[in-house]
């Protein structure tokens, strides 16, 4: 490929995750990758696959199943000089390093006056929909994005995996990074270029629409979509898709700009309502667009319970019905 020419591969999210984080470690000798079973077996989602046998043992490190003990290691390391890229096993299993992420992580640049910086990723795969056991179908992001000192994104395509990847282990400031584990196998366009198509932080219009705007991100991208398009195709509102991509921070021009445009917004996520992500969101639309909304701010999420056992998970998980149910109900103010 020559300078400034850009070639398309056709992948799933997995690979385009992989990719990225093999790109990053092809640039800098000093991103490590640590978790449990990420080396030999390549993880059990297989996201790392190959990587230690090409990187070796000293980069792509198997470590203990105690996720408190892994997330203090990479702290060390990150102050040392390292780039660590940590990897939570499951959603439910971060818990144990709460501690480590909400108190010494998300704090220590702070704490230090700005003379310390914390270049840490941790990863974690998030969501319902594979028919999991309890702790394994998730959604805790707003416990992150919630945290001062904490960036939180998401990705929902392959082509964001392979490009936030690397945007995420360049950035000086710990990264939360949810994948969703429900796409992973979903294949798409990634363009190899020398720039990412979007910043770290931006949102994305994946579906232009007039009437209402659906606000969402991960997991539920692919589900607002088919909703939007259901829409047009009989012939009913035209629905906008915004993919969030980023949680903390909000890039607040770009779901202002959709909502003051269309007057309406429903948002979206796998997550629990209440004091979840939609909350905020309803609460940015309603001071930022205020004089333009025609209708409520409306939230389409899972309901205030424990996830559910796997037998239930199509009830407590949104889907295309419930999603133009909202829609429709906005659209009868």
């Amino acid at each position: 490929m020559t300078v400034g020419e850009a070639t398309t591969q056709k992948m799933t999210l997995a690979k385009g995750l992989n990719a990225g984080m093999r790109a990053a470690m092809e640039a800098d000798p000093t991103v490590v990758l640590m978790g449990e079973d990420v080396g030999k077996l390549g993880g059990v989602f297989r996201i790392t696959e190959h990587l230690q046998k090409d990187f070796g043992e000293d980069r792509v490190i198997d470590t203990p199943l105690a996720e408190s003990g892994i997330l203090g290691t990479a702290v060390g390391l990150a102050l040392r000089g390292y780039r660590p890229v940590v990897e939570i096993q499951f959603d439910g299993f971060v818990y144990p390093a709460f501690d480590q992420i909400v108190s010494q992580i998300a704090k220590l640049h702070y704490r230090s006056l700005g003379h310390l910086r914390l270049p840490l990723v941790i990863r974690i795969p998030y969501g319902g929909g594979i028919g999991a056991v309890e702790h394994h179908s998730e959604s805790n992001e707003a416990y992150f994005a919630h945290t001062a000192g904490l960036r939180v994104v998401t990705c929902a395509t392959p082509e964001d995996g392979f490009w936030m990847m690397q945007q995420a282990i360049a950035s000086d400031d710990p990264v939360m990074f949810y994948e969703p584990k429900r796409r992973y196998h979903e294949r798409g366009e990634i363009e190899l270029g020398e720039r990412a198509p979007f910043g770290l932080h931006d949102a994305a219009v994946r579906h232009p629409g007039e009437d209402v705007t659906l606000l969402t991100y991960g997991p539920m991208v692919k589900t607002a979509l088919a909703a939007a398009q259901a829409a047009e195709n009989e012939g009913g509102p035209s629905v906008e898709v915004v993919d969030l991509r980023s949680l903390s921070p909000l890039d607040v021009e770009t779901i202002t700009a959709s909502v003051q445009r269309t007057g309406r917004a429903v948002v979206v996520h796998e997550a629990q309502t209440f004091l979840g992500m939609g909350a905020e969101l309803a609460a940015l639309v309603q001071q930022e667009c205020f004089y333009h909304l025609e209708a409520p701010v409306l939230r389409v999420g899972g309901y205030n319970i424990p996830y559910p056992p796997s037998r239930h998970e199509e009830v407590f998980l949104p889907d295309l019905d419930r999603i133009l149910d909202a829609v429709d109900r906005s659209l009868a103010y």
